[in-house]
């Protein structure tokens, strides 16, 4: 591999810089395709959709070559976890939507084993972790679109990555794009509209797994009675209805919408084409002092291999089965759901149920200890520490769900903290009003400068971003970060 080639910026190298990923990907799974095919693999991923649709596209594609694996999903890689993979017997390694942020680690502490980091997170970045031919020489192969300047937070998921390598390793995987396509949407990288993520789709589209039309993306149109999707609709915040039963019944009745069938509860795919268009009016009327009204309506992801009526139909709704089955330690029921086994989604479907009430659970604790030293609110940021009253796994949708309501004001840092196991502690950072592009602020250069000072380690993106400190710092870690995010809410009230 080129070492020459270096993070570039300029957008007119964009064609250059995806034939080089591609190239990379050509190339390291020809360095996979050398190992005999009576070693296990051994697939370590993240345990979000993203993470678990990476690993079950790496699954299927050596189910596809009888070459034997086992799959363990972490919460998130430490280099502690990194020293305690190199001590096993395993030979080969796969590292999906993971790894990153540990080249370093795999440097020091992996030998004589052949380790491939299939990631799209900011890289470490140091002379060493990003010169591909040291890494080769210790058996590394790292594959991550930052190191062609391709943004892995908005132009390519982790999935993204692997398919990409599975599809190199053989071409009968291109057939799995649905599965990438699946994991870009949970990982929010909507809209799939940069050159690698709308491949993706269109080669889902050329292998006729999905179809796409524009509509309302609401969770559980296909599932959900009417009034109860929009209720629910926390990704898109509808003022009056989201968290409102009496409030979207009524919004139905102004707008002429009658939300049930004699008896039975309507549901969004069950409207006319007439109320589908009064549906989506009355809802961008609600949201026009939002910052895109309009975001309620966009491509809508259809599993065609999937029943008319099931959970699993939205591929949207299938990338939330999934991260509730990597939140509630559940992710080989996801990768089962991938694969196509129909006990195994049956089960992911049913842990959704579990995993909703863990978050009502969540939110309901967040709003009876709002005046608790629990929770700090200034200008510009909340700091929630939840302590261990959090599934620590949850604390990141937790932060978003808030950062997306109103019940923070725009422009303002939500920062929420769960104990972990092992005396650690997991923070989550988002940003409340808009999407962060490259020229705003950096949610993972934020945690990591916080974080500098407590032996914790950082990742994530621009827009979403976590960490991990140990549980007896974190008075003095909120201490820091209050320092830290008070200093940019005043550049920002200065800007």
């Amino acid at each position: 591999m080129d070492t020459s080639i270096q993070m570039r910026e300029s957008e007119d190298s964009a064609n250059f810089t995806i034939s080089d990923f591609k190239r990379s990907c050509r190339e390291i799974a020809e360095e996979f395709r050398q190992i005999n095919k009576q070693e296990n693999i051994r697939v370590i991923s993240h345990l979000d959709a993203d993470g678990i649709s990476s690993a079950a596209l790496i699954a299927k594609a050596l189910n596809r070559e009888n070459r034997p694996y086992s799959i363990t999903i972490l919460q998130q890689i430490k280099a502690e976890d990194v020293k305690r993979f190199s001590a096993e017997d395993e030979k080969n390694f796969v590292f999906t939507d993971l790894g990153s942020n540990q080249i370093s680690q795999f440097l020091n502490h992996f030998n004589g084993k052949r380790v491939f980091i299939l990631d799209h997170h900011e890289p470490e970045k140091s002379k060493n972790t990003l010169d591909s031919e040291l890494l080769k020489t210790k058996n590394i192969y790292h594959l991550n679109p930052h190191l062609f300047s391709i943004n892995g937070s908005t132009q390519i998921s982790g999935s993204g990555v692997a398919y990409y390598f599975v599809k190199e390793l053989n071409k009968e995987n291109e057939d799995l794009a649905h599965i990438a396509l699946i994991g870009a949407l949970g990982d929010i990288q909507e809209p799939l509209s940069s050159t690698l993520n709308s491949e993706i789709v269109e080669l889902a589209k050329k292998h006729k797994k999905i179809s796409v039309t524009k509509g309302l993306k609401v969770f559980g149109a296909q599932t959900k009675p009417l009034h109860m999707a929009l209720v629910q609709s926390t990704e898109i915040y509808i003022p009056g209805v989201t968290g409102s039963e009496s409030g979207a019944i009524q919004f139905l009745k102004q707008i002429n919408i009658e939300p049930k069938n004699g008896n039975n509860w309507r549901r969004i795919i069950d409207l006319s084409e007439d109320e589908l268009k009064r549906l989506v009016e009355g809802i961008i009327m609600l949201r026009l002092n939002e910052e895109n009204p309009e975001d309620i309506i966009g491509d809508v992801y259809l599993l065609n291999d999937e029943e008319e009526g099931s959970t699993l139909k939205d591929a949207r709704e299938f990338a939330t089965v999934l991260n509730a089955c990597g939140r509630l330690n559940r992710a080989s029921l996801g990768v089962g759901a991938c694969l196509g086994d129909k006990r195994l989604k049956s089960m992911a479907v049913d842990t959704l149920k579990d995993y909703k009430k863990e978050l009502v659970s969540a939110l309901r604790w967040f709003e009876q200890n709002r005046n608790s030293n629990n929770i700090i609110q200034e200008p510009g940021f909340l700091i929630i520490n939840a302590e261990d009253k959090i599934l620590s796994t949850i604390v990141g949708t937790v932060a978003s769900i808030i950062s997306k309501s109103s019940i923070v004001p725009k422009n303002t840092f939500v920062v929420a903290m769960a104990r972990m196991m092992n005396d650690y502690t997991k923070i989550s950072i988002r940003y409340s009003g808009k999407n962060l592009g490259e020229d705003d602020y950096n949610l993972r250069e934020i945690i990591s400068r916080v974080i500098d000072d407590f032996e914790g380690e950082a990742g994530g993106h621009i827009h979403a971003a976590g960490a991990y400190i140990h549980t007896d710092k974190e008075n003095v870690f909120i201490d820091k970060l209050k320092v830290v995010l008070r200093r940019f809410s005043i550049e920002e009230k200065i800007d």
